[in-house]
């Protein structure tokens, strides 16, 4: 079974546009106007935040989970400027089966513009060459058409389509799994 340690240190990531940093305190206004946004959330069924405290709720769960080895994410920045555009990170990881859930979402703002797909090649890089998993999956709304050509473009394959299997604000959602193995990943 694999074991982490995500803090001493935290590990930074960087790409040609992009670093990848831990989320801190400070970045609890982006995260309330990047959760806040209902077009933003519109594939995720969760609550949507709307306050400076359901923001700081947010950042303490990420950062327990950090804390405690069960899951990692990144703050998604540009070099040289600290802001928040986004979040991203191995959400679930399954030790025992050498397998994680990523998961992503960006300010609409800076859609279209690559930085996802740049994001999420990285932290697969860490994924599979540092952390050791055999597959990785990420969970989307099928009506989520760019998310869907984003995992499409770092060679993640549809698994599954599950019909209704969620209940969330009055109404079932279909969730659709797409995944990737560690052979398949072409960096």
């Amino acid at each position: 079974m694999l074991t982490f340690n995500f803090n001493n240190p935290f590990p930074e990531i960087e790409t040609p546009r992009l670093l990848l940093r831990r989320l801190d305190k400070n970045d609890a206004e982006q995260i309330m106007v990047l959760r806040g946004d209902a077009e933003n959330m519109r594939f995720i069924p969760r609550p949507l935040v709307t306050n400076t405290e359901q923001a700081l709720d947010h950042f303490a769960m990420i950062d327990a989970k950090i804390e405690n080895n069960e899951g990692i994410n990144w703050a998604i920045t540009l070099k040289g400027n600290p802001k928040l555009l986004g979040i991203i990170g191995h959400y679930r990881i399954q030790p025992e089966h050498y397998r994680s859930e990523i998961g992503y979402m960006l300010s609409r703002e800076f859609h279209g513009k690559g930085i996802i797909t740049e994001a999420i090649e990285a932290i697969l890089v860490y994924g599979f060459d540092v952390m050791n998993l055999h597959s990785v999956e990420a969970i989307i709304d099928p009506d989520n058409i760019a998310s869907e050509r984003v995992l499409q473009k770092n060679g993640f394959v549809k698994e599954a389509h599950i019909l209704e299997n969620e209940f969330f604000d009055g109404k079932f959602w279909d969730t659709v799994i797409y995944s990737l193995l560690r052979r398949n990943f072409r960096k």
